[in-house]
């Protein structure tokens, strides 16, 4: 699907810019008038980290006008193996102004505008106010949620995008796309409140060098929606699996509205005692995990086959079995899942609480014993 512009051009680039960006000009695709518009973009990046950085350091050399760099984060060193915009010389400096300094080094033209702030619901919609788009390359789910609703709010797309040890997801989310479009939050992917917090890079790991493509996919998306050319990831969730070597992409869809007046069958519930008699029974159902990569890094039920709810949804029967029990951090996602496996035939329950309940369970296990 393709939109339209999100920016009018400016008049007209400098001499000085106008030549250092001559190889965009050369593009069919973007030619004299995108170049313009992209002089014209405001864009508001959500943390200056492994995916901020090559972002910031793209966007400012693509020849964007303005970028509002959001971190209230101090560079350290062992960020610097993925986060190439900083450098030794900056271990101690805010990231927001230590990446601000690279991007104006790139471009002569752009103006940067630094917030050391965390952002917050309480300031979300001040901090993100007047741009045109928002890129969110930050690393909590809580920070994701208030995006997302204050986007939501303001009427911007989001250019989103997470990694984690070797794998890393890129999408578009917009609330209110130009028709015919239909909405598309993260809500639609992760219910507010639904997954719990991933394990941080620390803990977990992360490939420094898919943080450069995944940054380099974010900052594309944001060119192509700022120009209008392309067509970019909404409705689609591009998967990169690095060690794989491998692209996939799997659709998405807004979550689907009930109809007044109807009622769907109750999705079935096993509770954590029951599941843990049951493991080791050969005729107990399949388990199936559709967290992320990076919440499943923090363990996972022993047992249980890992699918992230978007490939469940993009294709049930890939759960291939007749009875299943889908987990999540803590049910709503595994309400999706079990839904879509019902309708294709699948009988599905989730389990009660989730991984929540599960760890809270091992918990008073081991108080126990």
């Amino acid at each position: 699907m393709t939109f339209p512009p999100l920016v009018a051009p400016v008049d007209a680039l400098t001499p000085d810019e106008a030549s250092r960006t001559a190889r965009h000009h050369a593009l069919p695709q973007i030619g004299d008038a995108g170049q313009r518009r992209l002089a014209a973009a405001r864009i508001a990046v959500v943390g200056a980290g492994g995916l901020g950085s090559p972002v910031i350091l793209a966007l400012a050399a693509a020849g964007v006008g303005m970028l509002r760099i959001i971190d209230d984060d101090h560079v350290e060193v062992s960020n610097l193996q993925r986060q190439v915009i900083h450098d030794l010389d900056t271990v101690g400096d805010a990231k927001a102004e230590s990446a601000a300094r690279r991007a104006r080094a790139l471009s002569r033209a752009i103006r940067v505008e630094t917030v050391t702030e965390r952002l917050g619901a309480d300031n979300a919609g001040r901090l993100l106010d007047g741009c045109d788009l928002v890129i969110d390359g930050s690393d909590s789910f809580a920070t994701r949620d208030v995006v997302d609703a204050a986007c939501a709010r303001l009427g911007v797309p989001v250019v989103w995008g997470s990694v984690l040890g070797g794998f890393a997801q890129v999408t578009v989310f917009w609330a209110t796309p130009p028709k015919p479009a239909t909405g598309i939050r993260l809500s639609d992917l992760f219910p507010p409140g639904a997954a719990g917090e991933p394990p941080n890079c620390a803990t977990a790991g992360v490939l420094g060098t898919l943080c450069l493509h995944a940054g380099a996919v974010m900052a594309t998306e944001a060119v192509k929606l700022v120009t209008g050319v392309g067509e970019p990831l909404f409705g689609r969730i591009c998967v990169l699996d690095a060690f794989g070597a491998k692209q996939r992409e799997l659709p998405l869809r807004p979550s689907p509205t009930p109809v007044a007046g109807t009622a769907t069958p109750a999705i079935g519930r096993v509770s954590v005692a029951t599941l843990r008699a049951t493991l080791d029974d050969d005729r107990a159902p399949a388990l199936l995990d559709v967290r992320e990569a990076e919440e499943v890094a923090g363990g996972r039920i022993p047992g249980a086959v890992h699918i992230p709810l978007a490939h469940v949804l993009a294709d049930p029967d890939v759960a291939g079995t007749a009875r299943v029990v889908v987990v999540c951090e803590r049910g709503p996602r595994a309400e999706r899942a079990a839904e879509a496996l019902r309708a294709a035939g699948v009988e599905a329950a989730v389990l009660d609480g989730g991984m929540a309940a599960w760890r809270a369970a091992q918990r008073r296990t081991v108080d126990v014993a």
